[in-house]
């Protein structure tokens, strides 16, 4: 009795620990909508995001799926994500083994559009000619270079820089209250989102930001990668909230405790 005691209280743990990661289930101990300023607070200030942003409020997914070419469509038949192969047959990175999430699907993870409850946040800082953005699942860091240098053109390639799992970012004001951002060089690795969308190392995103108001940001995804995608493509647009105290959780996936319900929970079930 006493070892199916531990052995359900170790199962339970591994599922509450799990739940805000892998399996998606929610966001413990996140800014909930009541926390969040709801009117405009006044106009947006210029040139400036700094703060932390929660949400979505609202997300707008792609109305329709992007059109394949012929090595994208081979690609993705490859992927099996979560959401249709369960726990125990996804060959989704993240989901199996902890990988980083890599951008942009970082800034997608736990996106849920809802009207009220849990929601996750990212903090702009600004430095010196780059703009730092914090997200709050893993304690992710990516620096946008804003002192006019350009992408590398040349990543994966024979004297280049490596890929990497949150690319290379350069960004400029495209006016007082709106932000551009264009990523090169995303390890191709990782996938685009949770539906096991795939890129090439030569994949350009680009963010655009838009402040309305003091208390209200609009961010936009756009994916080109010519050789997966017969066009570029939308791939979310999200509405997020400012919030005062700046007071974000820690949401981290754990690799042991990942494994702990990848064999008591995950695996087993069918």
């Amino acid at each position: 009795m006493r070892n199916l005691l531990n052995h359900s209280a170790l199962a339970l743990t591994a599922l509450l620990a799990f739940s805000a990661m892998a399996a998606a289930q929610g966001t413990i101990g996140t800014p909930s909508l009541d926390k969040v300023n709801i009117g405009p607070g006044g106009p947006a200030p210029r040139h400036d995001l700094n703060g932390t942003w929660v949400g979505p409020v609202v997300q707008r997914q792609a109305a329709v799926v992007p059109e394949f070419t012929p090595l994208g469509q081979k690609l993705l038949d490859l992927n099996k994500p979560e959401a249709k192969f369960k726990v125990s047959g996804t060959n989704d990175p993240f989901v199996r083994s902890c990988d980083p999430l890599g951008f942009p699907r970082n800034m997608l993870f736990e996106m849920r559009s809802v009207p009220s409850g849990e929601m996750l946040g990212m903090t702009f800082a600004s430095l010196p000619q780059r703009l730092l953005v914090l997200t709050q699942f893993q304690k992710v860091w990516r620096e946008i270079w804003t002192d006019g240098r350009q992408l590398p053109a040349n990543v994966g390639q024979k004297g280049g820089p490596d890929p990497r799992y949150y690319g290379y970012s350069v960004g400029h004001w495209e006016a007082d209250n709106i932000f551009v951002a264009d990523t090169v060089g995303v390890d191709d690795s990782t996938w685009l989102n949770k539906f096991g969308y795939p890129h090439t190392v030569d994949v350009h995103i680009q963010e655009r930001y838009t402040r309305k108001d003091q208390n209200d940001l609009s961010q936009t995804i756009t994916v080109d990668d010519p050789k997966l995608y017969a066009k570029p493509f939308m791939l979310v647009t999200s509405d997020f909230k400012w919030l005062p105290d700046q007071n974000l959780a820690e949401q981290l996936c754990i690799p042991s405790q990942l494994n702990q319900y990848l064999s008591l929970i995950g695996d087993p079930a069918q």
